[in-house]
């Protein structure tokens, strides 16, 4: 394992290889490690390919160092300004309706209704 490299070090690399979970890229002569599809860049990628290919010189984080495996985690987006959050305008609220007749009544009105029109009708019957 190389002591010149420290977890939160960014430096730049070269993209090695690409896998559809993530690109390889060396750090130097001897080590390499795997920048995941999720720290590409902010945002959803979809295919890494739209945002790599082997060759590219990519400035990177070193997110994680795994002594034991000799594994590198990196990324790509750490090392970029996150976008501004864009906002999207908010609904307007319904005008307010003023209270009618007409339209939606709650079911105590209606039920108020329904009794005064059964009455109706039972006194007609009679």
């Amino acid at each position: 394992m190389s002591d010149k490299f420290q977890e939160g070090q960014v430096l730049e690399g070269k993209v090695t290889g690409i896998q559809p979970y993530g690109a390889f890229v060396a750090l130097d002569e001897q080590v390499q490690g795997l920048v995941h599809i999720s720290e590409v860049t902010h945002g959803y990628v979809k295919d890494i390919n739209e945002h790599l290919s082997e060759g590219d010189e990519v400035q990177v984080k070193i997110l994680n160092i795994d002594e034991k495996s000799n594994k590198y985690s990196l990324s790509i987006r750490a090392t970029q300004e996150a976008p501004k959050a864009t906002r999207r305008p908010r609904k307007q609220a319904a005008p307010k309706q003023e209270e009618s007749t007409a339209g939606f009544n709650t079911l105590k009105d209606k039920l108020e209704d329904w009794i005064k029109q059964s009455d109706d009708r039972e006194k007609f019957r009679k």
